[in-house]
């Protein structure tokens, strides 16, 4: 087995890379640094670069961000990786059809990635057949991690007959699952059983069941598979204390009996995930709810987005400000603030 596959297959933390930008739009490559140095120092087992979190906008020729964001976040994963050498996955996300797709893909493999988100979005019509063979294509360029994103931000229904054919391509090494349904959720871990495949990690992106996930045995046809690890927004703020909580939760799946404490735990968390991604504005606010939790922290200089009319919703502060003082065991502001100044420098 790859060292790529059994570091996913361990189960980690991988953040989603947010975009550093100033007030009037720019581009802060100095807390861009300070952002990659927090996620590596924090204890993720990886870092997911040029994803939603990120703004897919970078890729427009008017901001030309996209190669100069991964370069400086692989870079900067490098040479923190180098003093305490680790297993760590660098996860590019790939967009596009056709050949927009097979560059953005090419890109990361020339930077050092290990391995391609695959977003589906631009081929929200295609039949699913086509989905699949455009995952293969790119799984020619590099290792590909599945993504099945809820239809709210732009994704579209995946069936299960997809994700047999997704969990068929031998390049293929995880499934990021983060419809927001529990229905689409079970297609998924169902069709990565009925596979038979034993090398293909599951990981969480469903920031509305977080802990849910990563305490349930899925069972089909008499055999079980876990999510074993998180691709997260979610995991983009608080970072240090999502590190303790994977491996606590580690530590409670091996056990094999779970208390209600952590089903309330899973509450608070989906509660404080709600005030983020901003949940009662149908998530038109979900990166600049991430950004104004970074921004706190001084992690980021502002809220702003490419786009200009993304901006924290009425009542999302306040919101945010709520949940930060409600649940303490989320937050990770005191690692934050003993650091910040050295990873700003």
């Amino acid at each position: 087995m790859s060292p790529l596959r059994d570091h996913l297959l361990q189960g980690c933390v991988i953040p989603a890379l947010p975009l550093a930008l100033h007030e009037d739009g720019r581009w802060s490559e100095r807390h861009q640094r300070a952002l990659v140095r927090y996620y590596v120092e924090a204890g993720a087992g990886g870092l997911a670069v040029g994803v939603h979190s990120t703004q897919f906008e970078i890729r427009d020729p008017a901001h030309g961000l996209f190669e100069p964001v991964l370069e400086l976040a692989a870079r900067e994963i490098d040479a923190g990786l180098a003093a305490d050498p680790r297993p760590f996955a660098k996860v590019a996300g790939v967009c596009g059809a056709g050949d927009q797709a097979r560059r953005e893909a090419q890109c990361a493999r020339d930077l050092g990635y290990d391995a391609a988100l695959v977003s589906l979005t631009a081929l929200r019509d295609a039949p699913e057949p086509d989905l699949a063979a455009h995952c293969r294509a790119v799984a020619d360029i590099l290792p590909i991690i599945g993504f099945y994103l809820q239809p709210a931000v732009g994704g579209r229904r995946l069936g299960y007959g997809f994700w047999r054919d997704f969990c068929a391509i031998e390049n293929a090494v995880a499934i990021k699952i983060a419809p927001f349904n529990r229905y689409f959720t079970n297609d998924v871990a169902r069709a990565a059983i009925d596979s038979g495949r034993d090398d293909l990690a599951l990981y969480t992106g469903n920031d509305d069941n977080i802990i849910a996930d990563l305490l349930t045995p899925f069972r089909f046809g008499g055999r079980e598979i876990r999510i074993v690890g998180g691709l997260l927004g979610q995991w983009g703020v608080w970072t240090k204390a999502a590190v303790e909580l994977l491996a606590a939760l580690k530590a409670v799946a091996e056990g094999g009996l779970v208390h209600r404490e952590w089903l309330a735990r899973n509450a608070e968390l989906t509660d404080a995930n709600a005030a983020i991604f901003d949940a009662a504005g149908g998530f038109a606010g979900c990166i600049p709810g991430i950004m104004e939790v970074l921004r706190r922290q001084r992690l980021v200089p502002s809220t702003r987005c490419l786009n200009p009319a993304e901006a924290l919703s009425p009542g999302q502060a306040e919101e945010i400000t709520r949940v930060s003082q409600a649940y303490p065991w989320l937050t990770d502001d005191a690692f934050v603030a003993e650091n910040i100044d050295r990873w700003l420098a």
